[in-house]
């Protein structure tokens, strides 16, 4: 049988791995949690995890059972591989936290259903938005980045983890959420154009330099790609 390319072989060689698209920023529900449970029990799915990305990761899953699966949780499955955007990820920010400044939940929201899953990227790509300059949602570690402060947003780009970590730099301060979503709409049309190969951004941006990404992103149409 042929199975989505979200679903990833495990170290046995006989089950799959795979992520529930769930709402954003790993908020979950009481009938979520139960739906979960009857799940994992119906088909005796051996593990249930809480991703770094605050994804929920069903392991051990017969590869029959997955399309079963998706019916009975009501969702689908979320990116893991390939190059486009796999998560948007959030602190509770002011829905929560005492220390919040802005709405990272409202903002995580409208970016994961603008962008999850639905471009074709050089590689993958990475959303943290945090409340507050704690940046609990490693905002400075991914490719793109958004923190709360008082005044509005501080939007970063250019971060990765990984064996070659790299910090994210400041595109925009004091930005409104609104002006966030149009800044990551702009960030990944520059990436695309920018990006050569399995590129990741940070690599691009080290490539073609700061300064001339910054300007693709600000004033796309007056740099060349070449």
């Amino acid at each position: 049988m042929e199975l989505p390319r979200e679903a990833i072989l495990q170290r046995d060689g006989k089950t799959y791995a795979f992520i529930a698209r769930l709402p954003a920023a790993g908020l979950l529900t009481p009938q979520i949690l139960r739906r979960l449970a009857d799940v994992a029990e119906k088909y005796a799915i051996p593990a249930i995890k809480l991703s770094s990305a605050q994804r929920v990761v069903l392991a051990g899953v017969k590869p029959e059972d997955i399309p079963a699966i998706q019916q009975d949780l009501g969702a689908g499955l979320a990116p893991a591989l390939g190059p486009c955007v796999h998560y948007v990820k959030a602190c509770p920010g002011t829905t929560l936290c005492r220390l919040g400044q802005q709405d990272s939940l409202a903002l995580a929201a409208r970016l994961d259903e603008m962008f999850i899953g639905k471009l074709d990227l050089p590689h993958k790509f990475k959303f943290g938005i945090s409340g507050c300059p704690m940046n609990c949602s490693e905002s400075y570690t991914l490719d793109f980045g958004a923190f709360g402060k008082a005044r509005g947003w501080t939007v970063v780009v250019g971060g990765k983890g990984g064996a070659r970590p790299r910090l994210g730099q400041v595109l925009a301060d004091n930005v409104s959420s609104d002006e966030v979503v149009d800044l990551a709409g702009r960030v990944i049309a520059a990436y695309r154009a920018l990006g050569s190969g399995r590129e990741r951004l940070a690599r691009t941006i080290e490539r073609v330099g700061w300064e001339q990404f910054r300007a693709a992103v600000l004033e796309p149409g007056q740099v060349s790609s070449s």
